[in-house]
Order: structure tokens, then sequence, then C-alpha cells
């Protein structure tokens, strides 16, 4: 087996060489993906409309599923891998990733702060 033979069966998903591209092996990962996605969101409605997991266990289950799928999301579609080529991708994710936790956590100290500041005299404290 030759050494091209080896790096084309270890490329991630959705990844080709630019001077072959295969439509149809393009949109067999996309498919691939889109239907992994659909069966873990699926799996979350079951997971919580059915009597499978025990009700205290249903929140980890959903993290689970939920994990799996930005994993599913990140290969497919955003082709998020570990290969050296893709350090642009990551630290575009990851500083996305810091804007909108800045933005959730900032909004909720911002709440936080004004429902204590802004409390009137009339309603008891909880």
């Amino acid at each position: 087996m030759n050494d091209q033979a080896s790096s084309d069966d270890d490329r991630e998903p959705g990844k080709y060489n630019s001077d072959e591209v295969d439509v149809r092996a393009e949109v067999k990962t996309y498919l691939v993906g889109y239907l992994l996605a659909a069966i873990l969101t699926a799996a979350s409605f079951l997971a919580v409309n059915s009597g499978f997991i025990y009700g205290p266990g249903i929140p980890v289950a959903l993290i689970a599923l939920a994990v799996a799928q930005m994993g599913i999301h990140n290969v497919f579609f955003l082709h998020i891998t570990t290969g050296p080529d893709n350090t642009n991708n990551v630290l575009a994710l990851a500083f996305g990733v810091l804007i909108i936790g800045l933005v959730l956590i900032g909004s909720i100290w911002i709440m936080s702060h004004l429902d204590h500041n802004l409390m009137s005299a009339a309603m008891p404290s909880m």
C-alpha cells in the first residue's frame, strides 16, 4: 500500500484533496451527519417523554446527548478535527464560545444586581 492511499484513508469526514472533488462523497458525509444529529435529537425527546430513564437522571442524559450532538456538528458540518490545518477553525470556535459565555454571564450578573438593587421596600426579600 503506497503512502497516498494510506493518507486518503486517514482524512476526516468532508475533507478531500483540492484536485479531486467528489460531490457524491461530500453529500454522503453531510447526510450521515444529518442522520446522526436527527437520531440524537429524537433520543433527547425520547429520554424526556418516555419512562426509560429515571426522572432525576434525565438532565444528565440530556447533557450527554447535547455534548454528543455538538461533537457531530463540529466534525461533520464545521469540519473541526485534530488536523494541523484546523487551527484557525478551532481558534474561531473558541473565541465565539468565549464571547457567548461573556455575554451570558454578564447578562445574568447584571440582572441579578438589578434585581437586588431595585427591589422595592414593600416586597419581602427572599
